[in-house]
């Protein structure tokens, strides 16, 4: 699937759903959003897909930072409720060539 290609409703309504689940795994706070925030955020969504980011600081200006922050980080806002935002990035598919990583686990039946 296209990373870029828009999100279905269905889509949508399950990130939410696997969203409340997660704890908020940065927070946004008295150094604002950052070079230095932005890039561990990138870094991030090389593990994961979903992120929830909490607003520390800056609560008022949370409207406005929540789509910046998707902008610099190549992600998508899926919601923000309250002082929280939750992001998310497709991750490429490997191709049917690619290989197993070293020490990853391994498929049930090889």
């Amino acid at each position: 699937m296209n990373p870029d290609a828009p999100l279905t409703n269905a889509e949508i309504r399950a990130l939410k759903a696997r969203a409340q689940r997660l704890p908020a795994a940065f927070k946004l706070g008295k150094a604002g959003l950052s070079d230095a925030f932005a890039t561990s955020l990138v870094a991030a969504f090389d593990h994961t897909d979903l992120i929830k980011v909490k607003f520390v600081d800056f609560k008022d200006e949370k409207k406005t930072l929540a789509p910046d922050l998707a902008a610099k980080t190549g992600s998508r806002l899926i919601m923000r409720v309250g002082n929280v935002a939750v992001l998310h990035r497709r991750r490429p598919e490997k191709g049917p060539g690619a290989t197993a990583v070293a020490g990853g686990p391994v498929p049930d039946g090889q």
